[in-house]
């Protein structure tokens, strides 16, 4: 494991599943920019994110990996340049126990004008793989996705007591 900084927190907003900070059944999960050129993503996952007993459900793993790697064009781009999934696939290695934060990494690898392809992965504490993905992405603005309403979806960077200012990944 290595200590790397973190450079930018990138934005919340209110219902997203992901990223949704007052969505109830949501993973209310925190995108940090690394200077390894990496977005980590971390979230305490609650109770009803379970699949087997102590586990995060396998659906929850992928989800949080589609969104991280799909994030992670916005380290080269801007906030409103999203991932659409075009393409998605992931690989369990071993369960991701519920017991304490979820720490996940991932990169942008190639790029071109419309599309994208990252990797993925969640990490143990240990700092092992428990699971690792990789996926194709549309790039395109969120003018384009949804009528979105950044004020009414309060789309923006909440600093939190806790934002670590590096992370040992």
């Amino acid at each position: 494991m290595k200590k790397l900084n973190i450079i930018r927190k990138q934005p919340n907003s209110k219902m997203c599943f992901v990223c949704g900070l007052k969505n109830d059944f949501g993973l209310k999960s925190s995108f940090f920019e690394l200077e390894s050129e990496e977005l980590l993503a971390i979230f305490q996952p609650a109770e009803e994110h379970q699949g087997y007993p102590g586990r995060l459900h396998g659906g929850l793993a992928a989800t949080i990996l589609d969104e991280t790697i799909g994030r992670s064009i916005m380290i080269s781009t801007s906030d409103t340049i999203w991932g659409v999934t075009v393409e998605f696939s992931m690989r369990l290695k071993k369960p991701v126990p519920m017991d304490g934060e979820i720490r996940v990494v991932a990169r942008t690898l190639k790029e071109n004008k419309r599309f994208f392809e990252g990797s993925g992965k969640i990490l143990l504490p240990d700092g092992g793989i428990a699971v690792q993905a990789t996926g194709r992405y549309l790039k395109v603005d969120i003018d384009k996705i949804a009528d979105f309403d950044f004020e009414e979806q309060q789309w923006g960077v909440v600093n939190m007591e806790n934002d670590p200012e590096s992370v040992m990944i």
